[in-house]
């Protein structure tokens, strides 16, 4: 680094230096995103072990008692807002990158209502179950299932709000038609931020197919 001082503003890099500085800058966060799926999915692998060994083992046949069944109208509209949201969230990403903010702002603000719809809808589930926590196998993972779903829901949701409130921070400092697509280092930082979100959507999307299929049709 240089040792080059402006009057008043202290050390200052050259232009390949605040270059590199960025690249390294949008490389954390494509891979910081990657590595929170990573780790959420330990999370999420847990629950999934959890449920098939308990089902396999089934002790005093007490896996799962015959009244025992999740609300399943509740369980798919929550499966249904989620994917929709997963869909909306790469729906708008896809969209920034060729160009059009108005239609990712417009995809983001309704993904942002379909999450907190599947948030509502998820937590309202809980006062229609026909059984108690820990009754059952089933019972146990299931309200473990509830609380890591409710989980993954608000940290989407609430990241796809921030990339929103993030593109009219841009648009006041910046200023300009469309700023989310220049090449200043906020833009290039927030079209980063954007991916991952919209990956973390899909791997949500993907989990939720899993979780659907096992608490509500097997």
């Amino acid at each position: 680094m240089t040792d080059m001082i402006e009057k008043g503003k202290g050390p200052t890099s050259t232009p390949e230096e605040r270059e590199f500085e960025l690249r390294a800058q949008i490389g954390s966060i494509w891979s910081g995103g990657r590595l929170f799926i990573g780790m959420y999915t330990f999370l999420l692998a847990s629950e999934v072990f959890s449920y098939f060994y308990l089902r396999s083992s089934n002790n005093g046949m007490l896996w799962r008692l015959p009244h025992q069944h999740a609300p399943i109208a509740y369980g798919w509209a929550v499966f249904i807002a989620m994917s929709l949201t997963a869909l909306l969230a790469m729906y708008g990403q896809r969209q920034l990158k060729k160009g059009s903010v108005v239609d990712f702002q417009v995809a983001g603000w309704t993904g942002v209502t379909t999450g907190l719809i599947a948030l509502i809808v998820q937590i309202w589930q809980l006062t229609k179950l026909s059984f108690f926590p820990g009754s059952s196998g089933y019972a146990s993972t299931y309200m473990g299932f509830v609380v890591m779903n409710i989980a993954s829901i608000v940290i989407g949701t609430y990241w796809l709000e921030t990339t929103l409130a993030r593109s009219l921070r841009l648009r006041k400092e910046l200023g300009g038609e469309n700023p989310e697509l220049s090449m200043d280092p906020m833009a290039q930082l927030f079209r980063a931020n954007v991916a991952s979100m919209a990956y973390f959507w899909g791997f949500l999307a993907i989990g939720g197919v899993l979780f659907t299929a096992m608490f509500y049709v097997m």
